[in-house]
């Protein structure tokens, strides 16, 4: 899911030209179409990514729409993150990273998370925030680990710890 902001649209294109589809919408401008167009992803066999602190933040904060998008597919979500070594900062919202020359990159994945389809009936409205909780916790813990140990990428110390 790629913003349908201006900066969105730079993105989007990357994405199309290195063989993803950019389904364009946002938990401010178009979240539920986007939903529908990431779900129709799902069946076709596709993967879908947030950015899951959506286009204004805070940053590194869940918002809702992974776990709806979980409860109404029966697909499991997880969360990742991407540690970089060597990085130029951006002066904006999210502080946007670019990796220098020679970087090192750690990729992180939690483990997948199952929300029932049930989570989202009348009265279950506590269960959806806990899934949220759920997923909040998984993006601290391996965005903790990545930040941690990027330094050690293709050394001998790089940990091998499961999530």
């Amino acid at each position: 899911m790629v913003s349908r902001s201006f900066d969105g649209e730079y993105i989007a294109r990357t994405l199309e030209k290195l063989g993803f589809v950019a389904v364009r919408g946002s938990s401010s401008r178009g979240g539920a179409t986007a939903l529908l167009g990431l779900r129709s992803q799902l069946e076709q066999g596709a993967a879908v990514v947030f950015t899951i602190d959506g286009p204004r933040g805070p940053r590194y904060v869940a918002k809702p729409g992974p776990v709806l998008l979980s409860q109404v597919s029966a697909v499991p979500m997880a969360a990742f993150s991407v540690a970089l070594s060597d990085t130029w900062e951006l002066n904006t919202w999210d502080a946007l990273m670019i990796p220098k020359p020679f970087s090192k990159a750690l990729v992180r994945l939690s483990a997948k998370v199952q929300v029932p389809a049930e989570a989202g009936a009348a009265g279950m409205e506590a269960q959806m925030v806990d899934f949220q909780q759920q997923l909040q916790a998984a993006l601290e813990r391996v965005t903790r680990f990545a930040e941690e140990h990027v330094a050690q990428v293709g050394s001998a110390e790089f940990p091998t710890i499961k999530d």
